[in-house]
């Protein structure tokens, strides 16, 4: 009975611990950054995003009813942006692919919120196959440069 209660403490923190875990980090062009998170309220499924992506204009795709309410396809330099008008916080979400064409949706609010002196350290660490180890807030980060931006992989820092 031990190791039951233990294995269901140890899977609940561990998902805690894994909420919003990767941040997509874009360089605005008038400066400032615009940070995207791996989880956040709105939800769609593959089947949905990958509709709205075939709908994408500049200008905005025919509106579409999805299961976050209704959303439209924007292509813009990035790739493709869904935009939720009924959403709560989470209005945006970017789209995009893995080599193997797996579709990840980032979203525009998420759990964590850094600073943009927190955000800068991140972007100034990032290298392509990952740069050191940062210690940043109560976060250990790790960072990537890709194609749409800088990754970074966040966990908790163990209390001192």
């Amino acid at each position: 009975m031990r190791r039951v209660l233990f294995l269901v403490v140890w899977l609940a923190a561990a998902a805690a611990g894994a909420a919003d875990n990767v941040l997509l980090i874009q360089m605005q062009p008038g400066g400032g950054y615009l940070v995207w998170h791996t989880e956040g309220e709105s939800r769609l499924s593959d089947d949905e995003a990958m509709a709205l992506e075939v709908t994408a204009r500049p200008e905005g795709g025919a509106e579409m009813q999805t299961s976050a309410g209704p959303a439209r396809a924007y292509e813009t330099s990035d790739g493709v942006t869904i935009r939720l008008s009924a959403a709560q916080d989470d209005k945006a979400l970017l789209i995009d692919r893995d080599n193997c064409g797996h579709i990840r949706l980032w979203h525009a609010a998420g759990a964590t919120n850094l600073p943009e002196d927190q955000i800068t350290d991140i972007v100034m660490s990032a290298q392509p196959g990952g740069g050191k180890r940062l210690t940043v807030g109560r976060y250990h980060v790790k960072a990537f440069i890709t194609r749409l931006g800088v990754t970074a992989t966040l966990w908790l820092a163990p209390a001192r």
